[in-house]
């Protein structure tokens, strides 16, 4: 009996499935279908058929399912995002792989989840899982938790035809339980589109932007929806036509703030009127005809978000207001597009991107990039993350500490022990607990997972999917491409964003296409070589060693030098250090700059935060640590300057005298 109910239920679930792709397929899809010419499907492929075969097979899935599995296949466009319920979970759905060998492409409906702590990936199956997509955008629920997934685009192999969706879903993190949203009210949900944003505001989603093909071009979107979460409606913010505003555009930034969200960049195509010889029209007379020109957008936004004082009645939609910012200070150059931006406490981090430089309509000379950067959103300025090698392990800075702490003991047993703890060796019977303990951690952590640690940042890419779990930048895939070489990355790094100690390889496999790209690359350097005399490269060669020996000896001038480079805009800009707060030391930690100046951040709480006296002791000492948080990011940057110095002049870690307790007798020189 038992099994008769679950073949009724998934015969129920399989056909209310095709029923809602019928559905969507009437009103909810815009389906673009190509001339039939070299580049369409051979066959007529019937998309409303492929994909109700989709839902049947989802429909045979009784129930939610998951399993360790191996990392996920090579894919674009997907969506990445950190857990807002499990600090040890990454999750990972859908996207597109396109093979450039038989102009296929492929289109993905798989959810993954990602075991921090394990290092695992695990498959989730499910019965009603969203069909197969790709440019689609998701976000975590604000307040209320969840993730909510909206829109994106499916194709047939060949992309003759394909649809994009403008459905509503939401995945419960904890359950992995898949919900499809249906809107109350006027609004039932945005048009179709791919290529989109979404963030979160309190108890709100925000969408923006996107574009839509149909058969005739691509409409690129800028309206701007709001769903109420807790009253399941979706509202669009319509402004009078005068009213400035974002121009449309897709695969831009789409940060949360604590006032409503802040847009950055983005990519689209606008029209233009060229010549015959490819040349702009610019007053001159002649055949001419319009084209689509990529552009990407470097200007910044603040849409504000508030809703009225006092007591709001449910269904209310929020105010919304555009404000345009000042172009961001230290911005990337050049310009370039793929660089999405993860939110990390009040910053975006990106990676990577590309620029474009279309001289033609055949030709396009792509540069890429491996930079990380992060954007402070609130002082509204760039800065570039870079890598600094450990200057010495935990463990040994331990032991030197526990050397200086001896100063009855025989100097060469001391440093015997050190260097035997340094290569892991054995310590002498009359040692202290203290070298025992350590010497059993070091064998619990040869049962830990151990990941190759580098000190440069993975190959250049783009559309690099990001997301931060716990102050720890995670980096899946991306795109690069040479010529006509298309390379899928599906690789998976991990950057601890305070730290910054080096990029942990959790898992990587060498793409399809990657050795076509190498060989490319060889033959282009073979031919430079080709073209130099051997005169010339000696005579190279000695001016780069004399420039190497000229920078040498003119590191501080050099230095001074750079600062003068910032744009004036920056020089006029208040500096962190300027602040009368507390200013973190160099290679000083978020945990010992707030030991350090915690008293005087519960005296900044007491007397600048509303209400602080109404708080307790571990109420003030919280908002103090977020005080002292966001002082140690603010500072970020001017404080790495100071640690660079510092390292180039052969300085380490500095200690302050009045920090540490001298038995007498004052510093020695």
């Amino acid at each position: 009996m038992a099994k008769d109910k679950k073949k009724k239920s998934a015969e129920q679930k399989a056909a209310k499935a095709a029923k809602q792709t019928k559905k969507t397929s009437k009103g909810e899809k815009k389906v673009k279908a190509k001339s039939a010419d070299a580049d369409s499907d051979d066959e007529n492929v019937d998309l409303d058929a492929v994909l109700a075969a989709y839902a049947d097979q989802q429909a045979k899935f009784l129930k939610v399912t998951e399993q360790l599995c191996e990392p996920p296949s090579s894919r674009s466009s997907a969506t990445f995002i950190a857990s807002p319920s499990n600090r040890n979970e990454l999750f990972l759905y859908g996207g597109e792989y396109y093979d450039g060998v038989t102009g296929t492409a492929q289109f993905y409906n798989d959810l993954f989840v990602y075991q921090i702590n394990q290092g695992e990936w695990r498959h989730v199956t499910s019965p009603n899982s969203p069909l197969p997509r790709s440019g689609h955008a998701w976000c975590r629920g604000g307040n209320t938790g969840g993730i909510y997934l909206f829109g994106g685009e499916f194709s047939s192999p060949k992309q003759g035809t394909f649809y994009h969706y403008n459905d509503f879903w939401y995945l419960d993190p904890d359950t992995r339980e898949w919900t499809r949203l249906e809107s109350k009210g006027k609004n039932k949900s945005p048009p179709a589109r791919s290529g989109h944003r979404m963030t979160y505001w309190k108890n709100f989603v925000l969408l923006f932007g996107g574009f839509q093909d149909t058969s005739q071009q691509t409409r690129y979107l800028q309206d701007v929806w709001i769903y109420d979460i807790r009253e399941n409606i979706w509202h669009e913010f319509k402004l009078p036509p005068a009213s400035q505003k974002p121009d449309a555009r897709s695969s831009f930034s789409w940060l949360p703030h604590e006032s409503g969200a802040v847009l950055f960049g983005g990519y689209s195509r606008v029209k233009a009127t060229i010549g015959v010889k490819g040349q702009q029209k610019q007053g001159k007379t002649g055949p001419q005809r319009n084209v689509l020109k990529p552009m990407i957008h470097e200007d910044s936004w603040f849409l504000r978000v508030s809703l009225p004082a006092g007591e709001v009645p449910s269904g209310t939609c929020p105010t919304l207001r555009w404000e345009r910012r000042k172009k961001p200070a230290n911005a990337v150059s050049p310009a370039r597009a793929g660089i999405t931006m993860a939110y990390h406490k009040g910053r975006g981090v990106f990676f990577g991107g590309v620029h474009d430089k279309e001289d033609t309509e055949e030709s396009i000379d792509s540069e890429f990039f491996r930079e990380l950067f992060v954007y402070n959103i609130d002082r509204n300025r760039m800065f570039p993350v870079t890598l600094r090698r450990p200057r010495a392990s935990a463990k040994v800075k331990a032991a030197a500490q526990r050397v200086r702490n001896r100063g009855k003991a025989d100097e060469e047993e001391l440093l015997k022990n050190l260097a035997a703890l340094e290569t892991k060796g054995k310590i002498g019977e009359d040692d202290d607990e203290e070298m025992i303990v350590d010497k059993q951690e070091d064998e619990e952590d040869i049962d830990k997972k151990q990941y190759p640690l580098k000190f440069e940042f993975p190959h250049p890419r783009f559309n690099a999917l990001l997301a931060v779990q716990e102050d720890t930048l995670f980096l899946y895939g991306g795109t690069f491409e040479r010529k006509d070489v298309e390379v899928t990355f599906s690789d998976l790094y991990a950057i601890d964003l305070n730290k910054l100690d080096g990029v942990k390889e959790l898992y990587y496999v060498e793409p399809v296409n990657m050795n076509a790209v190498l060989d490319e690359s060889e033959e282009e350097v073979d031919d430079d070589d080709m073209d130099v005399d051997e005169d010339d490269s000696e005579a190279s060669e000695a001016e780069e060693i004399s420039s190497v020996v000229e920078s040498v000896a003119n590191t501080e001038i050099t230095e001074a030098s750079s600062v003068s480079v910032e744009p004036p805009e920056v020089e006029t800009e208040k500096l962190a250090s300027q602040d009368p707060r507390p200013f973190p030391r160099p290679f000083e930690s978020r945990a010992e700059f707030f030991r350090r100046t915690t008293n005087e951040w519960q005296k900044y709480v007491l007397d600048y935060v509303r209400d602080a006296a109404l708080l307790s002791i571990k109420e003030l000492r919280e908002k103090a640590f977020q005080q002292a948080e966001e002082r140690w990011w603010d500072c970020r940057e001017e404080v790495q300057a100071l640690e660079d110095e510092q390292e180039a002049a052969g300085i380490g870690d500095v200690v302050s005298l009045a920090d540490r307790e001298v038995g007498g007798g004052g510093r020695r020189r």
